[in-house]
């Protein structure tokens, strides 16, 4: 007797190079949730894959700024199993670090392989289109700075570096009416073991978006700081609609950047080539950024990382700055 599907398709709602997004249904009780399905055909795809996967299901309780795993799936062709927490120590794990390891093809090599992601369906799509589609808007824009310091320093107490946080990478949800941010996309993230603080782990693999990558991510020995450059860059760019045109898909994106002619250089590129360059911020309008607000942008985007803030003090320091407040009329 054939098995009823637990979920039911709707439409594709995104497309990368590592994987496709789908809108669904949970069929029994017809609510929404979007699944994301990466292909396991190279090691390349399967690392990101259980990097997302580790990330995810290590968070013992869930922040409502980060985007919900319901569960992952494995299909080996025609075969499904749930991975649960137990994951770890299962056989379905091991041969997919092999295939890691040994750059060949997990299971079956003439069976469809891929990793199915059910999430937390956002109606808002991702932040970038969101806020591009608006009028500047200071409350709405200390809002989401909150909700993203929130969401990074839970990462960080949970020893989760993110590593590619950009504003394509950030969904927004309208469940509860206004509108709340989830940080998504966990494929690059690094979950660090042991306790005790994130921000003596070290990296060494440059990875992330060249826009939001920060100095120290160039040379390839960094720590759970360049996090807080990225949402600097994120943050700096809310504020003042600082845009640039992706090179290959040509979509408007939100970044801030050093302009060299007619070339734009990613500000962390631009620092590494010359860290005593002074930031002008704000970089449009010096009535649309409060003092405190620059400030506190210049503190995040800090050339030297043990002079950066980390996500802690970042959480703290959010509420108390000025931009953004009720008295405060929004500029465009």
């Amino acid at each position: 007797m054939a098995t009823e599907a637990k979920y039911s398709i709707i439409r594709e709602v995104g497309r990368g190079s590592y994987g496709v997004v789908y809108e669904a249904v949970l069929n029994k009780t017809r609510s929404k949730v979007a699944v994301k399905r990466m292909h396991c055909n190279v090691p390349e795809n399967v690392e990101l894959a259980l990097q997302e996967f580790w990330a995810l299901q290590s968070i013992q309780r869930q922040h409502e700024n980060v985007i919900q795993l319901e569960e992952c799936v494995l299909q080996n062709g025609r075969a499904f199993q749930p991975l649960g927490h137990r994951f770890r120590k299962s056989h379905s794990h091991l041969l997919l670090i092999e295939t890691c390891l040994k750059g060949r093809r997990c299971m079956d090599p003439k069976a469809a392989c891929f990793l199915w992601f059910v999430m937390e369906f956002c109606d808002g799509g991702n932040m970038n289109e969101y806020l591009l589609s608006r009028g500047p808007d200071a409350q709405l824009n200390h809002s989401f700075m909150r909700q993203l310091s929130s969401a990074v320093a839970f990462l960080h107490r949970n020893q989760i570096v993110h590593r590619d946080l950009k504003a394509d990478n950030i969904l927004i949800s309208h469940k509860r009416g206004s509108p709340i941010v989830k940080v998504a996309d966990f494929g690059l993230s690094k979950v660090c073991q042991g306790k005790g603080n994130v921000n003596q782990h070290r990296f060494s693999s440059a990875c992330g978006s060249n826009f939001y990558m920060a100095p120290e991510v160039w040379e390839g020995h960094y720590t759970a700081k360049a996090d807080i450059f990225a949402l600097g860059i994120i943050f700096w760019a809310m504020a003042e609609r600082i845009t640039f045109r992706d090179g290959d898909t040509e979509k408007e994106l939100l970044g801030t950047y050093i302009c060299q002619g007619k070339e734009l250089i990613p500000l962390g590129e631009a620092l590494l080539e010359n860290p005593n360059m002074k930031l002008q911020i704000p970089l449009k309008n010096k009535k649309a950024m409060p003092a405190d607000l620059c400030e506190l942008l210049r503190d995040m985007l800090a050339f030297n990382p043990k002079e950066r803030l980390d996500a802690f003090q970042l959480e703290a320091r959010i509420r108390q700055i000025s931009y953004g407040k009720k008295r405060q009329r929004s500029l465009s």
